[in-house]
């Protein structure tokens, strides 16, 4: 994903990062909602971690721009894409998904968090900017190192693993 060079302040890029951490916290929240409802309560626990992880990013933020809350947001993420690139899309659920998969997910957000801020601080004109980018980049490095290592220590899910012999039915 490259993103165009895009003249911008300090506020306004602290601001879209604060929106690509929230929305990513939304989304594995949701995750975590739509898979304890599915009685995968092991699943959904992993999601949650990640939205804790995502949290604490966000609140970094907060505190680094001394903001009570969530500022006006800018305009989209000055990317193709419709969602923030650590925002996991909604079709990689399943409600059969095993621990790893779930890393899975995050590793490919985190891998996408990388390369948006090491975009962004290419691109950057202003010196804060690029710094902040570097460091929210090298931040998403370790997380890709975190799910790698994590990834390590669950099992790798057998072939058939998504097969469902009394699969749910949407009642009318």
């Amino acid at each position: 994903m490259r993103i165009p060079a895009i003249e911008q302040s300090y506020e306004a890029f602290m601001s879209r990062a604060y929106a690509i951490e929230v929305e990513a916290v939304e989304r594995y929240t949701q995750f975590a909602d739509q898979l304890e409802q599915h009685n995968n309560s092991e699943v959904a626990a992993v999601f949650r971690k990640l939205a804790e992880i995502e949290g604490l990013h966000a609140k970094y933020i907060l505190d680094e721009m001394s903001w009570p809350s969530l500022p006006v947001l800018p305009v989209p993420y000055a990317s193709n894409e419709p969602e923030g690139p650590e925002t996991a899309p909604f079709d990689s659920l399943h409600y059969l998904m095993q621990p790893y998969h779930a890393l899975e997910i995050a590793l490919r957000c985190e891998i996408d968090a990388v390369n948006y801020f090491e975009d962004i601080a290419a691109g950057a004109s202003d010196e804060r900017v690029r710094k902040a980018a570097s460091h929210m980049a090298s931040e998403e490095r370790e997380h890709v190192s975190l799910m790698r290592d994590w990834m390590k220590r669950v099992p790798r899910p057998k072939a058939g693993w998504d097969e469902d012999l009394d699969p749910p039915r949407m009642s009318e």
